[in-house]
């Protein structure tokens, strides 16, 4: 994280009787007065900093605190920019639903899932459909089944309310075949040099055709 002037202390901030000051190139200059140590980060136009107040005595160093800063903050901003949210998708249907529409409703699941989020399939129960919650159920598990190659169960189907729920992530890619037989795979031993025939006694040998 970005430090501020909240977590830690610099220049006349630092009020303590004696400090252990290190320096820019990360060398112990000894314990003294924290004036000492600002003047001391002053002659050479850096900043005193106290990275360490639980110490005895505290340990400060002599740094460029904008530069840090500046290179923390770029440090989190390059982490978030390779970072990805996952988000959860939610997959709606109801207990009567048509066969193109289930199947469409699958072919979305796996998109969000090849997309790197996990979802929350729903079945819902309209009116009198309720009376018969096993439907919901039975919908999820050929759900899941249509979707197995691609996801894994994280919870699997409870009914909550007047639908049964079922929420799924994406499923960890494992190692492709050719990569593990790569690393198994012995080089081919070199042919034996064979002595070359005279010319006067060598013989042609047939040529196989396909």
């Amino acid at each position: 994280m970005a430090i501020s002037k909240q977590e830690l202390q610099i220049n006349e901030e630092i009020r303590d009787r004696e400090v252990l000051v290190i320096d820019a190139e990360g060398v112990k200059r000894g314990v003294m007065s924290a004036r000492d140590a600002q003047m001391l980060a002053f002659e050479q136009d850096l900043d005193l900093v106290k990275i360490a107040p639980q110490a005895t005595p505290p340990v400060c160093r002599i740094m460029d605190y904008r530069k840090y800063c500046f290179e923390q903050q770029k440090r989190e901003k390059e982490a978030r920019k390779n970072q990805r949210i996952v988000e959860i998708k939610e997959i709606r249907m109801f207990s009567a639903i048509e066969k193109h529409d289930f199947e469409r409703l699958v072919s979305q699941g796996k998109k969000f899932l090849q997309g790197g989020d996990k979802i929350k399939v729903s079945v819902r129960f309209r009116k009198r459909a309720i009376a018969h919650p096993e439907l919901g159920r039975e919908l999820l598990e050929r759900y899941r089944d249509m979707l197995a190659d691609a996801a894994v169960v994280d919870k699997p189907p409870k009914m909550e309310g007047r639908a049964y729920v079922m929420f799924m992530s994406p499923k960890l890619t494992k190692p492709e075949k050719a990569e593990k037989s790569a690393k198994v795979k012995k080089p081919a031993a070199e042919p034996e040099a064979v002595p070359a025939a005279a010319p006067e006694t060598a013989a042609a040998e047939p040529t196989a055709e396909a």
